[in-house]
């Protein structure tokens, strides 16, 4: 007998024989979503395991978020690129003259290591991503972070011709400064094992780094 797919919809509401409070199974279901998916990317990771994670039925999941599309969505991309609508905001509202740079580099680079510190499922499915449909990308949302990063690129353009600089790929310290950031949360545990630097320092020497370069920066 064929097995249901995990993205179609179970035909079976919840029994109601008990009551949580309102927005609660929203939130575990969230919240597995982020644990499985932290340790599995989108295609190994089920609606099932995701409902059972959370202690809930998967007519729930499919009620609130539609699909596992809709839900990776919610958890993990929505999260990244409202960081970056953010941010782009708060570019908009710079004052070349009277911004401290280094400051404004450590607000994003900051924001930006926690956000993918505490959605690492995203991570791994970027890795992955090579191997998703183009409707799973677009669906999953992994096309909006293409077109957030895509933003990045036209902050670092401008943030180029500020300061008088001129390159054929404008867009490209940008996505250099995002794939660091990613590759040190990815490997963190690789480079460190169970003893990392504090956010603190690494979140520094990133800055640092995006600011003056490894091996040119001021004395």
């Amino acid at each position: 007998m064929p097995q249901r797919r995990s993205s179609d919809k179970p035909p079976v509401p919840e029994a109601r024989n008990s009551r949580r409070p309102r927005g609660e199974a929203r939130r575990l279901l969230l919240d597995a979503a982020r644990d499985l998916f932290a340790r599995r990317d989108y295609r190994a990771t089920t609606t099932r395991e995701i409902a059972e994670a959370a202690g809930v039925s998967e007519y729930l999941l499919f009620r609130h978020f539609g699909s596992k599309a809709g839900l990776f969505r919610e958890a993990l991309v929505v999260p990244f690129t409202s960081f970056l609508d953010e941010f782009r905001t708060t570019w908009q509202s710079v004052d070349p003259d009277t911004t401290d740079e280094e400051e404004l580099s450590r607000q994003f680079v900051g924001r930006l290591y926690d956000v993918l510190v505490e959605h690492r499922g995203l991570l791994l499915t970027l890795v992955a991503a090579d191997g998703l449909s183009d409707e799973d990308i677009e669906a999953a949302g992994i096309a909006d972070i293409r077109r957030a990063i895509s933003v990045l690129g036209q902050i670092s353009a401008e943030g180029m011709q500020l300061r008088g600089m001129r390159s054929n790929q404008p867009d490209l310290p940008a996505h250099s400064t995002v794939a660091m950031i990613v590759g040190m949360v990815a490997l963190r545990s690789t480079f460190f094992g169970a003893q990392p630097p504090s956010r603190e320092a690494i979140v520094d020497e990133l800055v640092q780094a995006v600011l003056h370069g490894f091996l040119h920066r001021p004395g």
